[in-house]
């Protein structure tokens, strides 16, 4: 674990979409992902991999029009004890819009 707290605007921006093209983003504990397929239910953008038995987004970087799916995805994923997996991020203020269980907007990644 890191000393300090993971900066969400800073994962995978290397290769990333202009902000003003994608201003959100999608970060995914995959390792805690237990296959329950909600988010499939809810989002185009989520897809669960028969095979593997774990979810997968088809974009990690979305625009204002896929917002409201993956926020949805990311509410009603039932991992780690229903606090989810799926993070939505907003790009140029750092804040997790999803699922953003303590209410503050700090990211909420268990690695």
């Amino acid at each position: 674990m890191p000393d300090e707290p993971i900066d969400p605007t800073e994962i995978g921006e290397t290769d990333a979409p202009p902000v003003a093209e994608k201003p959100y983003k999608i970060i995914f504990e995959a390792n805690a992902c237990i296959g329950a397929g909600k988010c499939a239910e809810v989002s185009d953008n989520w897809e669960l991999s028969l095979e593997t038995g774990i979810a997968q987004p088809r974009a990690y970087f979305i625009d204002e029009s896929q917002l409201q799916e993956n926020v949805r995805a990311a509410e009603v994923c039932p991992a780690k004890k229903d606090r989810g997996v799926i993070h939505v991020i907003d790009r140029e203020t750092g804040a997790e819009l999803a699922p953003d269980p303590e209410g503050d907007g700090t990211l909420s990644v268990e690695w």
